[in-house]
């Protein structure tokens, strides 16, 4: 084909490669995918374990938040994917989907279409599960979609000690109710990870009218006569679009690649020197996101994936995955979980817990030398709004990342009973023949001071960013109900960061979702017949 596209979709994410594979799927339409970050080759992208490698720097930008204020200036790492297939590509590759009151609470906002069961669809069709099909749940789409292979006794014992501090097993948290404590299923097909690049673009990479390019990072996108139409990119080549340009580019990136472009805080733009193209004030406003907090216990024998750290032991495991596809190799290390209430009151669960299968496996988390457990929390509902502003007009240079946290005082009273609530989990008797001690919060940890001070030592982002872009119908929003920016004709957004609220649970699922939703309204959009 020559070249010229339709589409040029801004980020090769869980959302962006969803949109660009089903775009093409009409032959007639012209696909060119962007992708600042590299490929996905390296084994550590398919491997499930791989996690652990992530959020310590591979296929990251390497971004920090800017210093917390209200929590003692504590700095947190920020990864932010960095290769193809986006945060499918490093995340733990847990699938949940957010509770049903998430997507009604934005219909009730004024986003017709996205309450739950205008979304379900798109959560079913891309789905290949490997156990359920069903009204909430699909078969023979593009991801895979399976029960963890690798889970330890400590897990079973998990569910018995969360049964005796009152808190049931779901063997569905995305069924009919999310309560409960469960294995996650996770974004796996056949022992490998399932990304969206290898569920979504792999397959289809033979298409003539789909163009995937990787290290390929978009200075800022053109607008004329207020319209996008095409992108800049860095060496000062243009692209064209003659239909939209799509920006997938996550809920930091977007705004970040928007602001760069002159669409933004008009005040904040012209005081980096940016010509203002539009003034959006909400652009990059309305940061939401899970603060994690954890408690480690030590174990009394090698109960969990610790020792697997240690040369010897990482041999053997490689040999075991290899010959048998099981074993630590084949675990995403945080496949056991749950959800309850840190609100006795809420309508639906506010906290998520997730038990990580050793210790250290994330940036700056604390790891047992004899091994241990992680369980962590997050309080799902945060009140707190951050921001995703520029420091500087280099490209180059990384955004000002400010997620607010605990700026509510009410999300720091939530996240500490949740943590709370994972202490009393760790205690109760049925893990007594696992667990030696618990070792953080120690015994010194009493007061609410004491647990403040806590957190703000020992905590860290669950990776649930959203809501920088979001979508509504009032005159702040950024984009309209399908997603098209509002005031600039040609530019549409999906991703997380149209997200009114962010949702409660992981952020991947959703962010499929999106993809797919998003793909269809293109589609009629432009004339074109879903297929």
């Amino acid at each position: 084909m020559p070249e010229g596209y339709d589409f040029i979709v801004v980020g090769g994410g869980s959302a962006g490669a969803v949109v660009a594979a089903r775009l093409t799927e009409n032959p007639n339409v012209r696909v060119l995918l962007l992708e600042a970050g590299g490929s996905d080759r390296h084994p550590f992208y398919h491997l499930p374990a791989g996690f652990a490698k992530m959020t310590k720097g591979i296929g990251s930008w390497g971004w920090d938040t800017v210093s917390q204020k209200h929590m003692q200036n504590k700095v947190f790492r920020y990864t932010q994917a960095r290769v193809i297939g986006g945060g499918s590509a490093i995340n733990a590759q847990i699938y949940t989907r957010g509770n049903a009151q998430d997507y009604d609470d934005w219909r009730q906002m004024g986003c017709t279409g996205w309450g739950y069961e205008d979304v379900l669809p798109y959560f079913r069709k891309a789905e290949d599960n490997d156990t359920f099909e069903d009204h909430f749940h699909g078969k023979r789409g593009p991801l895979g979609v399976s029960q963890p292979i690798a889970p330890l006794p400590v897990c079973e014992a998990y569910f018995k000690a969360a049964a005796e501090v009152g808190i049931p097993r779901n063997m569905d948290i995305n069924g009919e109710k999310q309560d409960g404590v469960c294995y996650y299923q996770l974004t796996q097909r056949n022992a490998r990870r399932s990304s969206a690049a290898m569920a979504y673009l792999a397959p289809n990479r033979g298409r003539a009218n789909l163009t995937v390019r990787t290290g390929a990072q978009v200075r800022r996108l053109i607008v004329e006569n207020g319209r996008a139409t095409g992108v800049e990119m860095m060496d000062g080549s243009r692209l064209m679009a003659a239909s939209e340009v799509i920006v997938s580019s996550g809920a930091v990136g977007s705004p970040r690649l928007l602001q760069l472009s002159g669409i933004g805080p008009a005040d904040h733009l012209a005081g980096l020197g940016i010509k203002v193209v539009l003034d959006q004030p909400q652009v990059g406003e309305n940061l939401q996101d899970h603060l994690d907090l954890y408690c480690i216990a030590e174990l009394k024998g090698p109960y969990s994936y610790d020792r697997y750290a240690r040369p010897f032991w990482a041999a053997l495991a490689g040999l075991q995955y290899l010959f048998q596809r099981k074993g630590p190799v084949a675990s995403s290390l945080f496949e056991t979980g749950g959800f309850w209430y840190a609100d006795p009151s809420a309508r639906s669960p506010d906290l998520q817990l997730h038990l990580g299968l050793g210790t250290g496996i994330e940036h700056g988390v604390a790891s047992m030398p004899q091994g241990g457990i992680t369980l962590n929390s997050c309080y799902l509902r945060p009140r707190s709004r951050g921001t995703i502003r520029l420091q500087s007009s280099d490209p180059a240079r990384a955004p000002l990342i400010d997620p607010n946290y605990l700026a509510d005082p009410m999300d720091r009273v939530m996240s500490i009973r949740g943590l709370k609530l994972t202490q009393e989990i760790l205690s109760q008797p049925a893990l007594n023949d696992f667990i030696l001690a618990q070792r953080l919060p120690g015994p010194e940890v009493k007061t609410e001071a004491d647990y403040y001070n806590f957190i703000c030592q020992h905590s860290k982002t669950s990776h649930h960013c959203a809501g920088t872009c979001r979508m509504g119908v009032d005159d702040g929003a950024v984009v309209d109900i399908r997603l098209r920016f509002n005031g600039i004709a040609g530019l549409r957004i999906v991703d997380n960061s149209i997200m009114p609220t962010v949702i409660s649970s992981n952020t991947n699922a959703a962010a499929i979702m999106i993809g797919e939703k998003a793909a269809d309204m293109i589609k009629a959009d432009h004339g074109s017949a879903n297929t």
